[in-house]
């Protein structure tokens, strides 16, 4: 399980961090912007967003990452006590809230409710070939003696081909689905991640119809 902390103060976002990596796969942030580098890098199958940190607040972060259909569950910690957060919270799009101090123990049941309530479970492995296997929540294609790791958009271009095989898929189609109104890729681009993509599961799984787009085979 792939958790996001974000907390900025020094002592408390160490101590949760230090007790959530004994259990998670945890990264943690000191800020939005740095939440943000962490997001546009890697899937999580968690956020806990604290309300108070340089730049956006966590709520003001949650509410952006919703409005780019980023479903993700989130967790808001806070130190305010009032219904006024709590609802602002709850509006942008988190499932849970926890108000400091809080016991450890407390947040961990906190997130295996979360982990049951939305499904949150191991990495399910794909066979896409005889040799390979694609292991998608970690990103990973492995032969079985090496893996290769796939970047955020990559991967997204991979779960989508594989969601709708043999069929033909045009580059605006495969825009609209993996990137933002905001981050629309060039041609360069979009050619890129299918070139390093055909390098790692095999140039014969993607198959280009010119002036038409792509089938996954």
């Amino acid at each position: 399980m792939k958790i996001l902390l974000m907390e900025d103060d020094p002592v408390l976002g160490e101590i949760v961090a230090d007790y959530l990596q004994g259990f998670y796969e945890t990264d943690r942030a000191f800020d939005s912007a740095e939440a943000q580098e962490f997001i546009d890098e890697k899937r999580y199958d968690l956020f806990i967003f604290d309300i108070n940190v340089p730049g956006k607040s966590g709520v003001e972060l949650l509410e952006e990452l919703r409005s780019f259909n980023d479903t993700t569950p989130a967790i808001i910690i806070t130190a305010y006590a009032d219904t006024k957060h709590l609802k602002e919270s709850f509006d942008a799009g988190a499932h849970d809230y926890i108000r400091k101090p809080f016991e450890l123990e407390e947040l961990k049941l906190r997130i295996e409710k979360s982990r049951v309530l939305f499904h949150i479970e191991q990495d399910v492995p794909m066979q896409i070939s005889e040799t390979l296997t694609y292991y998608p929540r970690k990103h990973l294609v492995s032969d079985g003696k090496k893996e290769q790791g796939l970047r955020p958009k990559e991967a997204k271009i991979l779960d989508y081909f594989i969601a709708h095989p043999q069929r033909l898929i045009s580059q605006e189609e495969l825009v609209q689905n993996i990137w933002g109104f905001d981050e629309l890729p060039s041609d360069a681009t979009l050619r890129s991640y299918i070139r390093k993509l055909r390098e790692v599961i095999g140039s014969e799984k993607i198959v280009t119809q010119r002036g038409l787009g792509y089938r996954y085979e």
